[in-house]
């Protein structure tokens, strides 16, 4: 299905950019379906539109996280205007699948997220999952290698820990950009996905200083990237009109439950 993507070769370039710097606006010089290769290997890919289920699943998905069917962690944020008044944008967000121990949060165990013991949470939980498997089948079509690597990478993760057969854990973030970070919890060698659906509003792109990349954030598309490998960050996202929004549906792999009990 997507044996014409464009090959872009992802090349490093020195910047001064630096771990929880806040991410600026940058406009997205990824915008059309591509596979991007490191000294001649494949790491990811960006699709601007998925295959039809998919697209129907992360409807869904969407639909039920915006509904009053998911706890969410919330927050408002007031953003300045030209007029000197404020728009109040909401923000929040969801953990689905496995939580990795945190013993400052005096949390020392692994853990299922407590949004599966929701009743009203399930049809979310359900489309995320069947989304997390349709993202791994376009792995294993696009990037064979990959697919096979993480595999044997998760032979180490116990089945009670999966999400699906390549991640451990799902995270839903809504209007939330991101400052400059690296996912050092992942799975070395694994990769992430990113998928996003966005309504009147620009901007929610991943940004890469380390090869100047910016992926388009279109609605409905998906991008697979190795989440630990790079510092990364997520432009702001500006809604075009009232109401606008980018929700990112994200899988990833944690190391926490590699070999864990």
């Amino acid at each position: 299905m997507y044996f014409a993507m464009k090959r872009i070769d992802l090349i490093k370039q020195p910047h001064d950019i630096q771990i929880g710097q806040d991410c600026p606006y940058i406009e997205p010089n990824i915008t059309e379906d591509c596979i991007f290769y490191e000294d001649g290997i494949a790491v990811g890919f960006y699709i601007k539109q998925m295959p039809e289920k998919m697209c129907k699943l992360a409807n869904l998905a969407n639909a039920e996280l915006r509904s009053k069917n998911v706890p969410k962690t919330m927050m408002d944020r007031k953003k300045p205007l030209a007029d000197g008044g404020y728009l109040v944008v909401s923000q929040y967000s969801t953990i689905i699948g496995s939580c990795a121990p945190k013993p400052h949060m005096k949390r020392p165990y692994a853990s299922i997220s407590s949004v599966h013991q929701v009743k009203t949470a399930q049809n979310f939980i359900k489309a995320m999952l069947m989304l997390a498997k349709e993202s791994e089948q376009l792995i294993k079509q696009i990037m064979p290698e990959q697919y096979e690597k993480q595999m044997e990478l998760f032979k180490a993760v116990p089945e009670q820990w999966k999400f699906a057969n390549l991640f451990t854990s799902s995270i839903s973030n809504y209007n939330i950009p991101a400052p400059f970070h690296r996912d050092a919890a992942n799975i070395v060698g694994a990769v992430n996905v990113i998928i996003t659906k966005r309504l009147n509003a620009k901007g929610g792109n991943l940004h890469v200083p380390d090869y100047g990349a910016t992926m388009d954030s279109a609605d409905n598309s998906i991008l697979v990237y190795p989440a630990w490998k790079n510092v990364h960050g997520v432009t702001p996202i500006i809604p075009t009109h009232e109401g606008g929004y980018r929700n990112s549906l994200v899988f990833y792999p944690l190391k926490a439950f590699v070999g864990l009990k």
